[in-house]
């Protein structure tokens, strides 16, 4: 029998290297695996990149047409969501010089209110198609020059009676007769009445409208500058007669000017015209003073329900 020779010492020491060189190999495969699984695994979930959004704009186009024809007069087009009825006279007036804005009144409906510049197209909008019914207001003043013009006629066509005009009275008359203090008392209370105004308008009054008609104008400077002329007429006229009452009735009239103005004023000179006047006005300031009420009434009930609309207790 052979017997089976043993390998000698580096040999046998290079065969379990071999061995053990193959066996480690699966080993480290293994290995790397599981780490490159655990690397994976701790930077978590790919984000995917993020997806831009592109807001879509609706665009608005107002259709205007003519209020009494209904025939179209211009398309007012890409109109975004954010403007305002102002904006839309404004490309309107661009379209038809012809028309500026103040001058354009917009309606929803026929016959309807005038729209406010400050609306936003949006809340009228039912679809992206707005129509609006357009009337010419005619020509248009500020509501500052309004009130000027309408204040500064009566402070100066007063005192043009207050000097005596020869063109308005008789020179030799006019320096003959003395004037009673009524007569200079009068003036300065119509003046001051007017400057007072005046003054309010500059720096107190805030108007809500920008414009008004012309044509409005023209019809309270005819009543203020008219009346004016015609009281202070009779009130400088050399041949007029002072109070009943004389000067008590003078003195009482003028304190009482402070409260109401132009029915003291009528009693402190005792004259027609004054008291046509006054009664006028006070019509007017009640018809003004009730719509101003209803108005209250809708927005502060029932606080301002419990208040009069001119004069306390009575309306």
């Amino acid at each position: 029998m052979h017997r089976r020779q043993k390998p000698s010492a580096p040999e046998h020491k290079r065969d379990l290297a071999a061995r053990g060189g193959a066996l480690s190999m699966p080993h480290n495969d293994t290995r790397s695996f599981f780490n490159f699984s655990q690397l994976v695994l701790s930077a978590g979930h790919l984000k995917s990149p993020p997806v831009i959004k592109h807001s879509k704009i609706t665009y608005f186009e107002v259709e205007i047409l003519d209020m009494q024809s209904k025939k179209q007069i211009c398309i007012v087009d890409k109109l975004p969501p954010s403007s305002t009825l102002l904006d839309v006279k404004h490309k309107f007036h661009k379209a038809c010089p012809q028309w500026y804005p103040s001058r354009v009144g917009l309606q929803l409906e026929r016959n309807g209110p005038y729209l406010k510049d400050s609306i936003n197209i949006q809340s009228l909008a039912v679809s992206s198609i707005i129509t609006l019914y357009f009337t010419d207001l005619g020509q248009q003043v500020g509501w500052t020059t309004f009130f000027l013009t309408e204040y500064t006629g009566p402070l100066l066509i007063y005192l043009l009676f207050y000097i005596r005009l020869s063109t308005i009275y008789d020179q030799v008359e006019s320096t003959k007769s003395l004037r009673h203090p009524v007569v200079h008392l009068a003036c300065f209370c119509h003046c001051s009445h007017y400057i007072r105004r005046l003054l309010e308008t500059l720096f107190v009054h805030k108007f809500s409208g920008g414009h008004t008609p012309l044509k409005n104008m023209i019809k309270g400077c005819a009543f203020y500058w008219g009346f004016t002329s015609w009281i202070a007429y009779y009130i400088n006229h050399p041949q007029y007669t002072p109070p009943s009452f004389g000067h008590r009735q003078v003195f009482f009239s003028a304190l009482a000017f402070l409260v109401g103005s132009w029915i003291s004023f009528t009693v402190m000179t005792q004259t027609l015209p004054a008291g046509i006047f006054a009664f006028l006005m006070v019509i007017q300031m009640s018809l003004w003073a009730q719509k101003k009420h209803k108005m209250y009434l809708k927005r502060f009930c029932p606080e301002v329900g419990r208040k009069a609309a001119m004069i306390p207790i009575i309306f």
